[in-house]
């Protein structure tokens, strides 16, 4: 039986969903969902911090990272003592179907996998069937400094679905930091304030609003940002959003 550390938070509940929570040895303390079963799993620091010996002493056959929540060098070092690493990096909505399959082939949920594939297809169509109006949005997600999403991301493409730009239109990091005054945003109509990384709250709205005069809201970082199973429940929560 595979012995598995999960160091994406996303992942850890598409395990879970794919029937394996027994397989899983070990996680991240930002691995919150289910909450029920991961409370029961051990954790290995953080998505950026993880405790390499902690990953050693629980003997995984596999270790599961993702390209943007992992640091290379962390996965590197795991390497070099687990049998496999399965490194995964969904950039678009549609990519969380080569994802189940993914998952359900390396531990053998084949069938579980593609019932999610159907659901989440399912999900998909309803979502691109209907028509949004375009708005261009700065996606903000974290502060001091100020950064937001560039449109080579998981984020910005799910937002794209929903007819939600994310600007600025171009930019050389992934992740970029950028200044509120900045000339690259003047085509902003509608500023979000994601719930994660940086839990925005309330009493951000009033400040980011009035220094771009545009109007802002809160929105759940997990629904935009977790590709897995929770991807599924994004796609209708974003259709709501976006009334």
């Amino acid at each position: 039986m595979s012995r598995i550390v999960s160091l994406v938070p996303s992942i850890t509940e598409l395990l879970c969903d794919l029937g394996l929570a027994e397989q899983i040895v070990g996680r991240t303390g930002f691995c919150i969902h289910p909450r029920e079963i991961v409370r029961r799993i051990p954790k290995v620091g953080g998505t950026k911090s993880v405790n390499l010996e902690k990953v050693r002493s629980l003997a995984p056959t596999h270790v599961i990272v993702n390209v943007d929540e992992n640091e290379k060098p962390t996965a590197d070092a795991i390497a070099q003592f687990v049998p496999h690493l399965v490194v995964t990096h969904p950039l678009a909505p549609l990519d969380n179907l080569a994802l189940y399959r993914q998952m359900g082939t390396a531990f053998g949920k084949e069938r579980a996998a593609e019932e999610l594939c159907a659901r989440f297809q399912a999900a998909y169509d309803a979502a691109a069937s209907r028509r949004y109006t375009q708005r261009n949005v700065l996606y903000l997600i974290w502060k001091d400094p100020w950064m937001t999403v560039s449109r080579d991301t998981y984020i910005s493409r799910t937002l794209a679905l929903f007819g939600l730009s994310t600007l600025p239109e171009d930019a050389a990091d992934r992740y970029p930091r950028l200044m509120l005054d900045e000339p690259s945003l003047s085509g902003v109509e509608e500023i979000l304030l994601s719930s994660e990384p940086y839990a925005f709250r309330e009493k951000h709205l009033r400040e980011v609003s009035e220094r771009l005069g545009k109007p802002a809201r809160l929105i759940d970082g997990e629904m935009t940002s977790w590709y897995g199973s929770r991807a599924i429940r994004g796609l209708g929560y974003l259709a709501e959003f976006k009334k």
